[in-house]
Parts: C-alpha cells; structure tokens; sequence
C-alpha cells in the first residue's frame, strides 16, 4: 500500500492487487486519523510540516508510507506484541530534503512524559540495522516486561512525535485452569493466555508435573472430557519454540468417586 505524491492538491491511495469497489479508506495527518474516504483525497493545504498516509478500514496497523515535504519517519508497524526473553525488530524508514546530510541517528523511549535515548537505557540488548540513507530499524534482545513502551526514531537535526510511533507491548504467558478442582469424570478446561495477541498466531506446548505432555494438540486451550485421578498433577504452557519462558505452574486437584 502507498500513498501516490502530491499532484494538484490530491493523494491516491493504491494497493498491489485490487480490492473490492466499496473499500473505505482511513486517511491519517501527522499519524492521527483525519477523515474515512474513498482511496481519493483532496487536501486543501499541503504545509511543510504535514505528512499524509493512509490505510483499509479494519487493517489500521497496516498503514502506508508517508508522503511530506521535508523529514519523515514510516514505521511498518505501529503496535507490536512480542514475548518475553525473545527479540524484536522496529522496523522503519526514512526520507528528508536532498541537500540534508544524516549526522547522527537515534530511536527513543517514551518514560511518563519525556522521550529518553534508548542508548542511556538498553546497553547490549540494542542493534543499529538501519543506515544514514533511508533504513532505520533497530532490533531489542532479551526482551523485558518493563520495555513495554512506546518508540520513536529520529536523525540529527530532526525528531518528530507527527510520524506516530511504535507501541510495544512485552507479555509474559499466564495458565488459566477451570475449575481447579473437580471429580472424576468431569470436565476440565486449560487456557494459555498472553496479554496481546503475538503475531503469526503461535503453536503452544504443555506441561505436567514439569514434563511435555505427548500427544497433546498445539492450541491454545486443551479440555479434559472426563477427568481421571490420573489427570491430577501441576499444569503449565509455554509458546512453542520458547520453552525458556513457561507459564507458572497451576495445581489440578482430583476427588475419586467411589461407588456405594
């Protein structure tokens, strides 16, 4: 998806294969939404501060490059989940004037109110991938609950907030077990659970008593039809490929019924 350039006070919006006639588009400036429109917009004054973008209605995070005047910033993604202990990639790129020369780069963090240099806070989690020509994406490591934040790049002389930013969110993985306690022959439901929805949806592993349970599907919810005094044990869940990080253990206790 992209934004065509600025010809006679109107910007195309236009996609690689053809969507259906009665698509809306969101029109954004300055990375906030300004209007819901056909893949058409007229804008009245194009100021040299402003940069244009756009996306499909419902597929927000999948926003076009922006087109401006002078500096600006495109972030391929403006909200990433991601694991604890994993790593991910912020990626980006940039434009600005022709007679600019790029001195020095830098992405930043939000905390509370300010933005602070991810350089002063990150040392040997953070690697540079971009460039001073046009590419700009930074990878983190040994991702943190505490990196949940938001994030912006900038390159000396210029910063800017108007591009939008990146929001990360770090999730760690939470079992959810119902009921905990029950009597042979009921049902027992488990859930592993993460606090945003990682991307691609991911296979899970299970635990019992601190061993993978064979033959388990890869969901992630897993029912117990008819619970045996067998099924009694501690329970945990992890995404697949990332053993290291393993939800807390929960307890599934199991009462016998005994025949009168």
């Amino acid at each position: 998806m992209k934004v065509s350039g600025y010809y006679k006070n109107t910007l195309t919006c236009s996609t690689t294969c053809n969507l259906p006639y009665k698509t809306t588009y969101t029109w954004y400036k300055n990375g906030q939404p300004v209007r819901e429109d056909t893949s058409i917009f007229n804008v009245d004054f194009f100021n040299d501060d402003d940069r244009y973008s756009c996306g499909v209605k419902g597929h927000e995070s999948l926003r076009s490059p922006a087109v401006c005047n002078k500096y600006c910033v495109t972030y391929t993604s403006h909200s990433i989940c991601a694991l604890k202990g994993s790593t991910v990639d912020l990626s980006c790129s940039y434009t600005y004037p022709s007679d600019y020369t790029v001195k020095t780069t830098e992405w930043f963090y939000r905390k509370k109110q300010n933005w602070k240099k991810i350089s002063d806070n990150y040392a040997g989690r953070v690697l540079y991938l971009g460039n001073k020509v046009n590419e700009c994406t930074l990878k983190i490591t040994d991702l943190r609950e505490e990196d949940s934040t938001s994030y912006i790049f900038g390159s000396s002389p210029w910063y800017s907030v108007k591009d939008g930013n990146v929001s990360l969110t770090v999730t760690d993985v939470v079992l959810e077990m119902e009921p905990t306690s029950v009597s042979e022959g009921n049902r027992v439901t488990l859930t592993c659970t993460t606090k945003c929805n990682l991307d691609p949806n991911p296979e899970y592993s299970w635990y019992k008593n601190g061993q993978p349970i064979e033959n388990t599907n890869t969901n992630s919810t897993v029912h117990i039809l008819s619970v045996s005094s067998e099924d009694a044990g501690r329970y945990s869940c992890c995404v697949k490929g990332h053993e290291a990080v393993r939800s807390p253990e929960k307890t599934l206790n199991v009462t016998c019924k005994y025949m009168r």
